[in-house]
């Protein structure tokens, strides 16, 4: 698994899957809606318990912040505490640039916090640079 992508915008999802296919940076891409399912599809919980051979650890979790059932900083809260998935890197994606949020999540270990262009082609450009660092760039700790 290469990234899964936690956001309920279903245009910035779909924005989002195209261009990082269209570099080729992540042909195991996961699209889940909400952080509660997001957290099932980690732990092979819920909809997804018995078809995940226990943990599932994507090499970068791409999430939004607000969302509903659980939001970006809750699922990134679990994900931090938890050994299993704690070295997991995480990008917040979205659209808020509050201090309270930036500040939180990097209190929780976030990796990265980018906050989404509104412009389609700055937002396509900033997508596939991000995908070129977390997906071919970066070392994570195996």
């Amino acid at each position: 698994m290469d990234v899964l992508l936690v956001e309920d915008n279903l245009n910035d999802a779909e924005l989002t899957m195209r261009q990082l296919k269209k570099h080729h940076l992540a042909n195991n891409l996961f699209h889940v809606e909400d952080g509660a399912a997001a957290l099932d599809f980690l732990f092979g919980e819920g909809a997804f318990a018995g078809r995940r051979d226990g943990l599932l650890s994507p090499k970068v979790v791409l999430m939004d912040i607000q969302m509903p059932k659980l939001n970006g900083i809750e699922v990134l809260r679990k994900m931090k505490a938890d050994d299993r998935t704690k070295k997991i890197p995480v990008v917040i994606l979205t659209s808020s640039n509050q201090d309270p949020d930036i500040k939180t999540c990097y209190e929780l270990g976030v990796n990265s916090y980018i906050v989404k262009p509104v412009d389609f082609e700055r937002f396509s450009v900033a997508i596939r640079d991000l995908g070129f660092y977390w997906l071919l760039l970066n070392q994570p700790p195996r």
